[in-house]
């Protein structure tokens, strides 16, 4: 297992396949992770993403205080950690990160807070929207720097047919119902047909 930087250029194709993620962001010596279903790339030069964080959210508090936030890809491994972060609040729980078994770990240059064994990370600069942030929970967030662990992502694409099954992204569907992502189905295109609309 080694983690790589991602070429910024290629870091839409950590999400663009919809998993959910995992939020975490520092502030004033607190932090805190939580999952998102509703996440989305936005742009891709330069590399941006969309993300939903509910108004009551501590960890959207500590996103608009610091101006940052990290944006991780979960695998199946995570399935008991992942729920359990949907389902408790540090506001009524100090120790949530410790309960739920989340381990964290910094990269250097960088003051926040990454969970370990991901298969992606994304560390974002916070665009200020405030319209957005206050009608629709809205959060930009353009990408200042990713990695991604080469067991599964590497040379700009997921990887998820040779990798062991436990690297399988989680995509939420309700409640405590989770799928993890499928198999690679490839259409390799004549050249004649192009890259499509």
């Amino acid at each position: 297992m080694t983690i790589l930087p991602v070429d910024l250029a290629k870091a839409h194709r950590l999400l663009n396949h919809g998993p959910t993620v995992l939020i975490s962001a520092r502030h004033g010596g607190t932090d805190n992770v939580m999952p998102a279903a509703w996440a989305s790339v936005l742009d891709m030069d330069p590399a941006k993403v969309t993300v939903v964080l509910d108004s009551g959210a501590q960890t959207r508090d500590l996103v608009e205080a610091s101006t940052h936030f990290v944006m991780q890809i979960p695998v199946a491994r995570h399935l008991k950690v992942v729920d359990a972060l949907g389902t408790t609040s540090l506001h009524d729980m100090p120790d949530k990160l410790d309960r739920a078994g989340v381990k964290l770990f910094d990269m250097p240059g960088h003051d926040l807070p990454l969970v370990e064994g991901c298969a992606a990370w994304m560390i974002c600069r916070l665009i200020p929207e405030p319209h957005n942030q206050t009608t629709y929970d809205l959060f930009i967030g353009e990408v200042e720097a990713a990695w991604a662990d080469d067991s599964v992502f590497r040379d700009g694409r997921w990887h998820f047919e040779d990798a062991d099954p436990e690297w399988r992204t989680l995509h939420h569907v309700s409640g405590g119902r989770y799928l993890g992502i499928g198999d690679i189905l490839d259409f390799n295109r004549s050249p004649d047909e192009g890259p499509g609309a």
